[in-house]
């Protein structure tokens, strides 16, 4: 009669030791919230959609404002080339594009995060699945906080 009074509390101490000292994971998903820094760079693909933006730009944002983006392929030098204000967007507006066409029933937004800080390391926006060339594709690398040297006062935008 003792043995079965003492057995399931042996099997529950041992249950229960073997969680002692360890944490949940949940590193599985990124976080949801980024906060932007006050300094920053990133290197942005834009690749698809009828737009002025498409192109591989190096960008360096300062304070929420883009200070020096460049453009890394023939594409992205084009773009830049038409001087348009705010071509280039900081990933404050990308997330803010975003949040926009998700409010405006956009049959795609798709945001994928960074695992570490939540920074946004890939956008895709399609408005209407069946409109030709209205979709904004974003890939984020290269993404540093601060900068290594300061932005040059020419900025090629």
């Amino acid at each position: 009669m003792r043995l079965r009074t003492v057995l399931p509390g042996i099997a529950l101490l041992a249950l229960s030791g073997a969680c002692a000292g360890t944490e949940p994971s949940v590193m599985n998903e990124a976080p949801t919230t980024w906060t932007v820094p006050a300094k920053y760079g990133f290197t942005l693909a834009s690749d698809c959609g009828e737009r002025a933006l498409v192109g591989r730009f190096k960008v360096t944002v300062v304070d929420d404002k883009v200070v020096h983006a460049e453009g890394l392929d023939d594409s992205a030098r084009r773009a830049l080339m038409l001087r348009l204000a705010d071509l280039v967007p900081t990933l404050k507006q990308l997330e803010a594009e975003a949040e926009t066409a998700r409010r405006e029933g956009a049959d795609v937004v798709e945001v994928e995060r960074d695992l570490s800080d939540a920074h946004p390391t890939k956008i895709v926006i399609d408005k209407s699945l069946s409109a030709v060339d209205d979709e904004s594709c974003y890939t984020i690398e290269d993404y540093t906080i601060g900068l290594t040297q300061a932005p040059s006062p020419t900025s090629s935008r």
